[in-house]
């Protein structure tokens, strides 16, 4: 396992939320960590399916046209 370089940062955060989330006992920079991975892995995902949108429709296209290809050998 690799050790990554930290980088402190000064970030805005609701009130409300840190105090609620240091009554669990959450740890709040891991959260944050946490939450602004699944943030960039979601935007990632939106921006390769619109990059893509194209050659995803004329796959979803060719189906609708030809059905799956060597559907005959599915066995379910």
């Amino acid at each position: 396992m690799s050790i990554e370089a930290r980088k402190p940062r000064d970030l805005t955060v609701s009130e409300a939320l840190v105090t609620e989330a240091e009554t669990l006992g959450l740890d709040v920079a891991g959260a944050a960590e946490q939450g602004i991975a699944r943030a960039i892995k979601a935007e990632k995902e939106r921006r390769w399916k619109q990059e893509n949108a194209e050659a995803i429709q004329a796959s979803n296209d060719y189906v609708a046209k030809h059905g799956l290809p060597l559907a005959k050998y599915r066995q379910f």
